[in-house]
Parts: structure tokens; C-alpha cells; sequence
């Protein structure tokens, strides 16, 4: 028997966030038969940005890479504040913004940040259809924000 999602982020080390808080007229999470959609999530922890700009020219790949990992944490801890994480079947698709300076081209190498979130945690249930996305500004002039599509288990209902 395959050990819960919650027992799996536990062997892993990995504690959900705290659920991060509306910055205007949205919900984090929604769930529409069995599936949960969540609103952008930034990179946010404990309520502020670990930095702002443009992906390739203030934000490295790497750095930008390590906050797509963020994003993503953002988005399970919405799933899991409105429907529990352990409900999940498996992860549909992930959306990336990358705020990038014009010259940057490796938006999919960013978003592999939140992709190989979710195969570490999920594993199979975690291999999903995904858009890397460069756009000139985001929210808070933050340098990734990440949209996730999960599939419950039947019969879950908020």
C-alpha cells in the first residue's frame, strides 16, 4: 500500500506552508467536480517576496528555479487548506509565469522548479501537462508565479 501524500511530504522533509492570503478579489483554490484549479501563487513566504524583477537580468535561473519550487508549495498548501492534500489522485497541469528580461529564453528550465516538486512528491500522480510562460511584469513585480490543476480522488466534495 502507497503511503498517503501527507505521510510522503513528511518523509520528504516538506511542510506545507501556511495558506497565502489574497492579495485582491480571489479565492487560492476552487474545486469543480473532481478537480481543484488555484489562483497564481507567488513565491511568497511568510507573507513577502524573497525578491523582485526580471528573471535573467536581477533574478538568476537558479535562484528564479528555487522560487517556482515556492510557488508550487503555495499551491499544494491552497489544495490541501480546501479539500486535504491526501484527496489528490494526481497533479493535471501547471502553468508558469516567468517575469523575464527580454533576452531570457530558459522559462522551461525555471519552471522545472515547481515540475520537480511534483515528482518528488507525487511521483507518477505527479507527471503533468505543463505552459512555461515569459511575460514582462507579474504581480508585486514578483519573478514567477504558478497556477496548478489537480484531480481528486472520487467522491471528494469540499
Amino acid at each position: 500500500m502507497r503511503a498517503t501524500w501527507s505521510e510522503r511530504l513528511r518523509d520528504l522533509g516538506i511542510e506545507l506552508p501556511p495558506v497565502v492570503a489574497p492579495l485582491a478579489s480571489y479565492v487560492p483554490a476552487i474545486q469543480v467536480g473532481r478537480q481543484v484549479w488555484t489562483s497564481g501563487q507567488l513565491p511568497l513566504i511568510d507573507g513577502s517576496l524573497p525578491a523582485t524583477g526580471k528573471v535573467g537580468a536581477a533574478v538568476s535561473a537558479e535562484v528564479a528555479y528555487a522560487y517556482a519550487r515556492q510557488c508550487g508549495l503555495n499551491a499544494l498548501a491552497a489544495v490541501d487548506s480546501l479539500v486535504g492534500i491526501d484527496n489528490v489522485e494526481r497533479v493535471l497541469k501547471v502553468v508558469g509565469f516567468v517575469s523575464s528580461d527580454p533576452s531570457f529564453t530558459g522559462q522551461p528550465g525555471v519552471v522545472n522548479g515547481v515540475s520537480d516538486l511534483l515528482d518528488e512528491v507525487f511521483g507518477e500522480a505527479g507527471a503533468h501537462a505543463r505552459s512555461a510562460v515569459g511575460v514582462p511584469v507579474l504581480p508585486l513585480d514578483s519573478p514567477v508565479e504558478v497556477e496548478l490543476v489537480v484531480e481528486l480522488k472520487d467522491g471528494v466534495k469540499r
